[in-house]
């Protein structure tokens, strides 16, 4: 298997960037959509003779039906299992063969599908993904297959795992009320084990047509030679009727929530919190974006000083929006800013909570330096080009979809970064006094059933 880097052509990545706004940068954007719905975006890069396709399908585990909980994950794995001119796992053996690599993800409100190839096997990545788009096989042994195969992935990755990955999909259930923020993402085990073959086609004839996609190609490609491909090899895939949108509002908390869990194989305890954020894109989003490296980042940011430095009650800090499953952006409805601490045995979460407060209510009474806040923006910038040029260019690709899907615009992409400059120190204070604060706040500590080991 030959993987492919994609040079990095942006050499702010390694000056001095005093802000910003100092260096722009442009993302080529060229974006158009097929009669039947398609969206397609492409973005020319001869950096290197790499490809990348992408389709992102909006259905994602957070607006799956209810009643049909774990199927969105499901397809990801039933995507591989064959299609009318590809055989059982032909795809992956394919990809691999012509040098190049591939994968696939449930989201919160996306399931993605990718490949990274040489850029000379661009038509047969394209092709790939239309077979499966307009002509998925699913037969009972592959349903039955699957079903098994995911299923032992939920009890080897949760129910048999230390903290059973209650950060990221323990929390969200506490700290919602609406159902589609609120159910098991992973699914319930036994309405995925109930699924039949009538159900599974119906989810595949529903979620995978062409109007609720969007293709991304990305890297050694012109727009007219991806126009053609797109027209010859998704053109002729009828578009179908869409459901209407869930609702998935949340509304807002109004006093703080505190759950004490037992867990039988973890050794030490953690706890787990996260604040709701303001809606994706808007000016409160942005001012916590930037905060958030000063929290939370590495051994210089605030949470790690205060709790493992100064006070000495924790052994590891982590955190961030969307985290454990995407970044800031590749998500379309109510999120979580999201905390884990693994701390000393001898005291409670709502000790590490204390500390927390105390870090948090010095900025919400003082505010951040305008230093501090111009090394949030060169952070987030250089972070935010390199998950640009991440896997070979698909951290290009993958964003691009996302625009795509939920703000039918991937041209935002070159406006992300100018938005970012555009906070002050008060819009930082602004936000933290209104969304850091304990009403808005839910949290989880799991500590090792019958004491610590």
């Amino acid at each position: 298997m030959r993987i492919f880097t994609v040079a990095l052509c942006l050499a702010l990545l390694t000056s001095a960037v005093p802000s910003v706004s100092a260096q722009s940068f442009t993302v080529p954007v060229v974006y158009k959509k097929l009669p039947n719905g398609l969206r397609v975006v492409i973005s020319e890069n001869h950096a290197a003779p790499v490809v990348v396709v992408e389709l992102m399908y909006r259905i994602g585990f957070r607006i799956e039906p209810k009643g049909r909980t774990g199927f969105a994950h499901l397809f990801e794995h039933l995507m591989f299992q064959g299609s009318e001119h590809v055989a059982k796992f032909e795809h992956v053996r394919i990809v691999n063969e012509n040098g190049g690599t591939l994968n696939g993800s449930t989201r919160f409100d996306h399931t993605n599908y990718f490949e990274v190839m040489p850029s000379n096997a661009l038509e047969l990545a394209m092709w790939l993904e239309a077979d499966r788009m307009k002509s998925l096989k699913i037969t009972p042994e592959t349903l039955k297959n699957q079903q098994d195969v995911v299923s032992e992935e939920v009890r080897v990755n949760v129910l048999n795992q230390p903290y059973g990955a209650f950060e990221w999909l323990g929390l969200p259930q506490k700290a919602n009320t609406n159902w589609y923020n609120a159910h098991n993402f992973y699914g319930d085990l036994a309405e995925l084990e109930a699924a039949n073959l009538d159900d599974v086609k119906k989810f595949y004839e529903t979620y995978y047509a062409p109007n609720n996609a969007v293709l991304v190609v990305s890297g050694d490609a012109t727009p007219d030679e991806v126009m053609k491909l797109a027209e010859k090899h998704f053109g002729g895939i009828p578009q179908r009727p869409l459901p209407p949108r869930p609702d998935i509002k949340e509304p807002a908390q109004t006093a703080e929530k505190s759950f004490t869990e037992s867990d039988k194989l973890a050794r030490t305890p953690a706890v787990a919190f996260g604040y709701h954020l303001p809606d994706r894109m808007t000016k409160d989003f942005f001012a916590l974006t930037l905060l958030d490296p000063l929290l939370v980042s590495d051994e210089s940011a605030k949470m790690y000083q205060a709790l493992v430095k100064e006070n000495q009650i924790a052994s590891n800090v982590s955190g961030g929006f969307n985290y454990g499953l995407g970044n800031n952006y590749d998500y379309n409805g109510p999120m979580l800013y999201t905390f884990r601490v693994d701390y000393r045995p001898d005291l409670k979460g709502e000790d590490v909570l204390k500390v927390v407060d105390k870090v948090i209510g010095a900025i919400q009474e003082h505010g951040i330096s305008e230093d501090e806040l111009q090394q949030a923006k060169v952070n987030i910038r250089s972070s935010f080009l390199d998950g640009l040029e991440s896997q070979a260019g698909f951290g290009r690709a993958d964003l691009l979809a996302a625009l795509a899907l939920y703000d039918d615009d991937p041209g935002r992409i070159n406006t992300i970064l100018s938005d970012l400059d555009k906070i002050t120190t008060q819009d930082v204070l602004q936000a933290a006094k209104k969304y850091l604060v304990p009403a808005n706040r839910t949290s989880i500590d799991r500590r090792p059933a019958g004491g610590v080991k």
